[in-house]
Parts: C-alpha cells; structure tokens; sequence
C-alpha cells in the first residue's frame, strides 16, 4: 500500500528508521506554496499583522469550515480565550467542559472570570460524555465548551439540543479536528455531514506546528454572528476603535497573526483534501497493523463521525503490566517517540490549590491519562517509518 502524499512535497524523514534517527511525534509537510506566498511577504514588505494574506486565509478556512467570519489570532489558546471573553461572563458564570482536554479550555473560562464545571470521557471516543452534561447545567450555566478530542467529534446532536433549550452558548473547540466531519441529524430524514468548527456560537482552531494545518503558532476564531465577528477581531487588537485608535472604551489584548503566518495557512487551505487523505489513511493503517494485539486500546471511529486522526493513540490495559510513561521509555529504546496524553483538569495541581474540582473524581479520563500515549503521526511520516512503530509496539506487547 502507498502512503497518501500531497504533491511536490519538501522533503519528509528518510524512508528508513536508523538507531541514530529518532522518529519523531510529529514533523509537518510542507509541499504547497507556502515558500511562493511567504517570499511574497517578504517581497513585499507585509510581514506584521496586516496583510492580503491575512483576509484571504480567514476568508477560504470560514468557508472550508461552512462559516460565515473567521478571525485570525495567535495562537489556540487564545482564540479559546478571545471566543469566551465575546460571552461577557459574569463572575461565577459557569462553562461545561471535559476534564480531559489541554488547560487552556480551563484558562479561557477562568481568565475571563467563570467557573470551568467537568464531565468525564466517553469510554469509546475519549470525547466529552455527552450524556453527563444535563445533569450539570445550573442557573449559573453559561456555555458548553465540547472539545474534539485527537480528531475525532463529540457527538453534538445532544449537546445542540441541550444549548438551545436552556439557551446556552457552544464554544466549540476543534483544534485538534481540522476536517473531521459529523453526522448531525443521524436520527432524521434530513442528515447531513458537516465539518467540526460549523457548529459552535463560537469554533476555535489552533494552527499550532502539530496541526493538520501549521502557521507554526497561530488561531483562529470562527462565528456566523457578525456582531461577535466584530466583537472578537476588536478584542484581538487591544479595542482599537476605527474612528479613534488610541481612545479605548474596552480592554482588550493583543492576539494578532501576522501575514506571514497567514501566508503559511493559506497554502495549505488550498490543499486540504490531500491532507485529511493522508491524516485518514495514517490513522486507519494503524487500525490494520494493530488491531490484533490484545490488551491494546486504539482508536475507534463511531458510524457517525470521520475522524482524521489528529495524532494517534493507544491505551495499554492491566493486562500488560505497564503504565503508559513505562511503554513510552521502551519505545524510545526502539527510536520511536511518543506524547503522554492528557492530564484530567481536575487533577491539576495549580486548580486545587485554588479549590477548584475538590473530591472530584472522573474514572475515565484517569485512566486515559494513566494508560495513554499517542505514536508518531505528523503528516511528514513515512511508511516505513509506521511500519516501524507498529513493529516496534508488537514486539513489546504481542
């Protein structure tokens, strides 16, 4: 089987592992036109944060993602942060939120003066468990934060469902879901596939350099509401107003991208199919050389969802005797490095020592975070080289 590749790559890791060459987590692909429209900047003089490509990137990924405005921003966590502040929380106001997720879902709720509420993971799709949230909307409850978690949706039928009947807002996060599609409707005559980031009141996308799409640091914030639109690209630049740019009536920050970085962005927008391909058949290859060794979670994709395997993870069971940072030390003996996953939020030391999520306990995501590792799956990988993990991983645990 040959490996999906888009055209005219830069060069990827060589074809072969070696003792002296460690496969990394993670190494991107870049083989557009991203040196045509960087040299461009440069040529040109737009480097900062004005610039064509600037609206041309947050123009084509809106549309790619099915909305209406998307403004750029610096990074994914602060897209999260600047998608919260555009609520205009009330101190105390609560936000639902996994536990399982990167702390920056929790800091962009806490920054702006909410309170984060947790629920656990879906034991199939380490996803949100969606059926946990009802049960913790309070008459505090401002928004749902759902977060697709290593590509691959949260069911959001029943959390849209949920939103509009206690009018809540949705911040959807999916930084780690660039192209992943969900089956809204499953249950009706009018189903329809649509792509993750088309649902929130406010989506979230990191661009950081292990996404599907890298501007190395770099979000975006995306809305079909031009009021939050205009709300959200004021926040981003410190609340200048346009009839008097150093008068402020609002504080707001500074969470610009540059066209530089936009330049980055745009080229691989442009070739967005050829990516999901390859991210798709990384992550169903590994399914096929992995799927016998027991004692080996791996990744599953529900009828619902097309998952694009953001990064691809497996969750040791008891019955292999190890953690996952001890499976992670021998990979490393075999040239192959890995990333923990997540830490739950409620176990975050720096939030119980401000008494947050005390006696708080969510089975699942502990055992995720205990058992759970991801394997190299940046666009850069070669066949040889998952062929190579994957041999790796039969001879510790078959």
């Amino acid at each position: 089987m040959t490996i999906p590749s888009s055209s005219s790559p830069l060069p990827a890791p060589g074809s072969a592992p070696t003792s002296d060459r460690m496969i990394p987590v993670n190494e991107p692909l870049l083989g557009g036109r991203e040196l045509e429209y960087v040299t461009d900047c440069l040529r040109t003089g737009w480097v900062s944060s004005s610039g064509k490509f600037i609206d041309e990137f947050e123009k084509q990924w809106a549309a790619y993602c099915g909305r209406r405005y998307g403004i750029s921003v610096s990074n994914g966590t602060t897209a999260l942060q600047v998608a919260v502040a555009c609520l205009g929380l009330n101190p105390g106001d609560e936000v639902i939120m996994p536990t399982f997720t990167i702390i920056s879902c929790a800091l962009a709720v806490i920054y702006n003066g909410g309170v984060p509420v947790l629920v656990d993971s879906d034991p199939r799709t380490w996803c949100m468990d969606v059926n946990q949230v009802k049960e913790r909307i309070t008459a505090r409850t401002r928004a749902i934060m759902p977060v697709h978690i290593y590509g691959h949706p949260v069911d959001m039928d029943p959390l849209l469902d949920l939103a509009d009947r206690h009018r809540l807002a949705i911040i959807e996060d999916a930084a780690e879901a660039h192209g992943a599609e969900y089956l809204c409707g499953r249950n009706t005559l009018n189903s329809r596939w649509r792509c993750c980031g088309s649902f929130g009141t406010l989506s979230c996308f990191s661009f950081y350099a292990n996404k599907l799409i890298t501007t190395g640091e770099g979000g975006m914030v995306l809305t079909d509401d031009l009021e939050l639109a205009e709300k959200a690209r004021s926040l981003r630049n410190l609340c200048f107003q346009p009839d008097r740019r150093f008068y402020h009536e609002h504080l707001g920050f500074n969470f610009r991208l540059t066209n530089i970085q936009a330049a980055l962005g745009l080229a691989q927008v442009e070739r967005m199919d050829e990516i999901v391909t390859r991210k798709r058949w990384m992550g169903q290859e590994y399914n096929r050389r992995l799927k016998d060794i027991e004692g080996l979670e791996l990744q599953i994709e529900e009828s619902w969802a097309r998952s694009v395997y953001w990064m691809y993870g497996v969750v040791l069971s008891g019955k292999t005797g190890m953690e996952a940072s001890q499976f992670a030390r021998k990979l490393r003996e075999h040239d192959v490095e890995t990333r923990p996953f997540f830490f739950g939020m409620h176990e975050q030391p720096v939030f119980r020592r401000q008494g947050l999520f005390l006696n708080e306990r969510y089975p699942i995501a502990e055992r995720l975070a205990r058992q759970g590792l991801y394997v190299p799956s940046g666009l850069g990988l070669t066949e040889a080289q998952l062929a190579h993990v994957c041999d790796a991983v039969h001879e510790m645990l078959s």
